[in-house]
């Protein structure tokens, strides 16, 4: 009968302490907080299996440190470094507040899902690869349903034909062989969320400043390309 009163009891003031939380199914391990890391004085918000990380220090004027870390054992250690990284001319800025045609960074960290470039794929090149062809474009023209992908002009859905002075103009791949002979893709403003931005890369440094994403040296690109490895969720962090 007291067994009965309580249950009875439970059942009246249920609706007033509120619904009780569910148990978790046998064998179901608790959600993960997203983890940070900080790495060369950059904070790198890492997924529940990234294993790689490139951080991107900015160190002066439109220059920066750019890292691959690799974690071993459950310690991050350093594997490529180059002093001679780039940055955006318009500085760093939060990625939520970039702008289209500002030349600036986003701040925070990005997956780094494939790599596109001049050459044809080589072996070890492990992540998603293509190799550029005359006609390819990457999408900045905000009226398309393509804005921030890769397009060739055959297929259509943009207006490839707008001059470069016109802040809708996308750019012809082909036109920039020195810096996208290696070039990987950061995974920035994929929701596609208009006027934010378009093209945002990890590629081969150019005369100077980028135009919004980060170069590094030719070098630590090609070593760059034979390392990192999808399975191991890699991301880039940048910071101040």
């Amino acid at each position: 009968m007291r067994r009965l009163l309580s249950v009875l009891a439970l059942t009246v003031l249920a609706p007033l302490l509120g619904s009780p939380v569910a148990a978790a199914p046998p064998g179901t391990a608790p959600a993960r907080a997203p983890e940070s890391v900080v790495l060369d004085g950059v904070t790198v918000r890492l997924g529940p299996h990234t294993a790689q990380v490139v951080t991107v220090n900015h160190t002066r004027g439109y220059h920066a440190r750019v890292t691959l870390w690799a974690r071993h054992d459950g310690e991050w250690v350093q594997r490529l470094q180059a002093d001679d990284g780039r940055i955006g001319y318009g500085g760093l800025v939060a990625g939520t507040r970039r702008r289209q045609g500002t030349g600036t960074t986003p701040l925070g960290t990005y997956p780094l899902p494939w790599a596109f470039g001049t050459h044809a794929q080589r072996p070890g090149w492990d992540l998603r690869y293509r190799e550029i062809r005359r006609g390819d474009f990457w999408v900045q023209d905000n009226a398309s349903d393509f804005y921030n992908r890769y397009r060739a002009k055959r297929q259509g859905g943009f207006r490839w034909w707008l001059p470069p002075s016109d802040p809708n103009a996308s750019e012809r791949l082909t036109d920039y062989g020195r810096q996208y002979e290696y070039s990987i893709v950061v995974g920035f403003n994929m929701g596609q969320v208009r006027h934010r931005g378009s093209g945002i890369f990890l590629h081969v440094n150019g005369r100077g400043a980028t135009a919004g994403c980060v170069s590094a040296p030719r070098g630590f690109l090609r070593a760059l390309m034979s390392r990192l490895d999808p399975q191991r969720r890699p991301v880039i962090a940048v910071g101040r």
